[in-house]
């Protein structure tokens, strides 16, 4: 792609009271002790006014080595549904390791045809990286079954699930810009500023590894950005090393500001222990003047704030703001193409 005139952002069109959701396993399998997080994720999005199917590849306990088939096998299925009229978003399962396995099996003209939601995060970022590159289509960096709608929002407060869901309705029905995202005291000003620019992230060691594919993002497309990444287990020293390639790369030159999720079983990282995440941000930037809000509740550690990949947003260090400026989705429209099918 390189020297090639970037793909125009593509939003999914707005889901609609009664549109079909399908819950697929993208990448890991669902262990049998994992089944009621699919069943209360079920019970999410009903709420939110949607209808839901599970996929026929996930099915409890069905597994190929770390993965819940062969790439090949959900590759297929995740094309079908990209093919169904009727299907109008996916959500992921699960993370896991698999991604890497299909990425060049995915049909792209099927999401440039009919552009559909897609959300998750972890491995999923690595869908939301490529496509985006691909297609210019907006990833949804956002909860899945496991652990997040079925476990995350469980286990939080119920004001802050009644204010997810809200959220996340919006986000996925709504045609205009949601603004503020709901901080939380946990957010950290590790450098001020303020600038606004494309959303462009999700798990760290995803963008090194999808930048290191025929798939990756253009240098280009990372200018002006607000990049976000978060880390899940591993040690501190490798988030170092993941930023230094990020530095070599000539990443680091062209974003505009950066957004850090919670860390979540990072050795290193521990109470007491030197450095911290935000040293080590620093360290690793030097002198680039860029704004930096740390902390931020998106990722493994849940439940998430969504983070739609390729849309504008205003970040405000100092204020510890983060604001979604415009609709992650287009109008609801009718499919074109091939009639829908019942259910």
């Amino acid at each position: 792609m390189t020297g090639s005139a970037p793909p125009r952002l593509l939003r999914p069109r707005a889901l609609g009271p009664g549109d079909l959701v399908v819950i697929a396993a993208l990448s890991g399998p669902l262990p049998p002790a994992y089944e009621p997080n699919v069943e209360r994720t079920v019970a999410v999005l009903e709420r939110m006014g949607f209808r839901v199917r599970r996929a026929p590849l996930l099915e409890a306990g069905r597994r190929h080595w770390w993965s819940a088939a062969t790439p090949a096998e959900i590759a297929g299925e995740l094309n079908a549904l990209l093919r169904d009229p009727e299907v109008r978003a996916i959500v992921a399962s699960d993370g896991g390791q698999t991604a890497l396995g299909y990425l060049d099996l995915i049909d792209v003209e099927a999401i440039r045809a009919d552009p559909k939601p897609i959300l998750g995060y972890s491995d999923i970022s690595l869908l939301h990286l490529v496509l985006h590159a691909r297609t210019g289509l907006v990833g949804f960096h956002a909860d899945m079954a496991v652990p997040g709608f079925g476990g995350h929002w469980r286990s939080a407060p119920a004001a802050r699930q009644a204010e997810l869901e809200a959220l996340y309705a919006r986000l996925l029905t709504g045609t205009e810009a949601i603004g503020a995202l709901p901080a939380s005291p946990s957010w950290e000003c590790w450098r001020p500023g303020r600038v606004e620019g494309p959303l462009i992230g999700g798990l760290i060691n995803r963008i090194v590894l999808a930048q290191a594919t025929p798939f990756a993002l253009p240098l280009e497309r990372f200018d002006g950005a607000v990049l976000f990444w978060e880390e899940m287990g591993g040690l501190a020293s490798y988030v170092w090393s993941y930023l230094h390639v990020m530095r070599h790369s000539g990443i680091l030159d062209r974003i505009a500001g950066m957004v850090v999720g919670v860390p979540r079983e990072i050795g290193g990282l521990e109470p007491g222990a030197s450095p911290t995440l935000r040293e080590i941000v620093l360290d690793v930037l030097g002198d680039r003047d860029i704004p930096v809000l740390g902390n931020v509740d998106f990722g493994h550690a849940g439940p998430n704030l969504p983070m739609p990949v390729g849309t504008r947003v205003g970040l405000d260090a100092r204020q510890r703001t983060l604001a979604l400026l415009e609709p992650a989705v287009g109008p609801h429209e009718p499919t074109k193409g091939a009639p829908r099918r019942t259910t």
